[in-house]
């Protein structure tokens, strides 16, 4: 990746303040955290984890350049310090599907360079030439874009996207040498700069139909060809995710778009995070909320699909569907006091039920700790999407607003025992 345009985006905002920054491991969040008590209930993450999971994928990339994805949120786990964690590891981009999502961060005082590409007729491109953020295209987009450009006299930072056969947003392969003519016209004109060309893999994570993925290349490279042809040369060339940094080093070329993979979770069924070296960053907590005692054949939750076989406590846990929590994870595990049990009956709004298995009133007190995934209990995401018939992207995303996001750091400053990534 060529460095040269990097100063672009650093001099205007050199000397931004940073409205409501507080230190990497500080946020507000958990400042409220600490005058108030523990949370009821909360997504803890450890931006720790977010570093080592960074500077490990950047050892296995080199000397391809690392964009950190951080839209929906950062996957749930807070934009804001999970963007600046991800900058102190070494990634040099930030990745977002959509500009409002990059206003927010530039609106925090960060200045790395940024990429949104999923766009509509309402979004504001004005405002993203003027805050310096690169903009995907696939076509339509461009005549808006130049348009903002022209109005605020200064050009546009785009990325060319091609559709290599995923199907969704990118230039087919029949319009593709329109789009770069056209292209190369509004370059040539002033009003935008061909900064990248990028793709999106479909099916890296099956490694088994390695053979599409080697499609999707073949045609992208193509597609490179046909753009530098039409007199563009763009600084960067990206299509791996997360699967094709840990599985496909072929396609790294001069940039990665790391997302899954930086909140230490896997993309393969069948091959753990800890395989690649990667550490979960989120884990889900609060404390049991009653503890009762029941018969035998007691019905638990709607429509009764657990009724206990003797003589029991239950533990009532205060989370549910409500917070993101998926309603189907019938019997998914969920740690109390360090011990793994199972949900009992369906996930309601707002609570799920445990069957302690016991009569003992001391096991699983009120209060208890609660902990549904994280590194303490040892379960992970992907238990939970496996019981609601999902995968662990949409669980960690979808945990809602009423769960606060508490970032801790477990290990100030730089992380530089981040490992190498296993032989592959």
């Amino acid at each position: 990746m060529s460095t040269d345009s990097l100063p672009e985006y650093r001099q205007s905002f050199r000397d931004r303040p940073r409205p409501g920054h507080t230190p990497t491991g500080s946020s507000s969040t958990t400042a409220a955290l600490k005058r108030t008590g523990p949370a009821e209930r909360a997504a803890v993450v450890d931006l720790a984890a977010i570093r080592h999971n960074v500077a490990a994928l950047r050892s296995w990339v080199q000397p391809a350049a690392l964009m950190a994805v951080v839209k929906a949120d950062g996957y749930g786990h807070g934009a804001v310090p999970v963007a600046r964690a991800a900058l102190d590891a070494g990634a040099t981009w930030l990745g977002l599907a959509h500009v409002s999502e990059a206003l927010v961060l530039r609106e925090a005082g960060i200045s790395a360079p940024m990429l949104a590409w999923l766009h509509t007729r309402d979004t504001p491109f004005g405002r993203a030439v003027e805050e310096n953020i690169d903009l995907g295209a696939s076509g339509w987009e461009l005549e808006p874009i130049a348009a903002a450009a022209q109005r605020l006299e200064r050009p546009a930072r785009v990325h060319l996207k091609i559709d290599t056969g995923l199907g969704r947003n990118g230039c087919t392969l029949e319009d593709w040498p329109q789009v770069v003519e056209r292209a190369a016209a509004l370059q040539e004109a002033g009003l935008i700069r061909v900064v990248g060309i990028f793709s999106h893999l479909a099916v890296a994570d099956e490694e088994e139909r390695e053979a599409e993925t080697d499609e999707q290349l073949e045609l992208f490279h193509g597609a490179v060809e046909a753009a530098r042809e039409a007199g563009l040369r763009p600084d960067v060339r990206h299509i791996a995710n997360t699967p094709g940094i840990l599985d496909r080093p072929d396609t790294h070329l001069d940039l990665v778009r790391a997302g899954l993979g930086i909140y230490g979770l896997t993309p393969f069924t069948d091959r753990p995070a800890s395989e690649f070296g990667l550490r979960p960053a989120m884990s889900v907590t609060t404390t049991v909320a009653q503890n009762k005692a029941v018969g035998p054949g007691h019905g638990v939750s709607y429509g009764y699909r657990y009724r206990t076989t003797a003589a029991t406590r239950l533990a009532l846990i205060p989370l549910g569907y409500g917070d993101g929590v998926p309603r189907p994870a019938l019997d998914a595990p969920v740690s109390i006091g360090g011990q793994r049990y199972a949900v009992a009956g369906r996930i309601a709004m707002d609570q799920f039920v445990v069957d302690l298995g016991t009569e003992d009133p001391a096991v699983a007190p009120v209060g208890a700790s609660v902990e549904l995934f994280g590194p303490k209990s040892g379960i992970t995401a992907d238990e939970w999407a496996s019981a609601a018939g999902t995968i662990n992207y949409e669980l960690v995303t979808r945990i809602g607003s009423r769960v606060p996001r508490i970032h801790v750091d477990t290990q100030p400053g730089p992380d530089a025992g981040a490992p190498s990534l296993p032989d592959r």
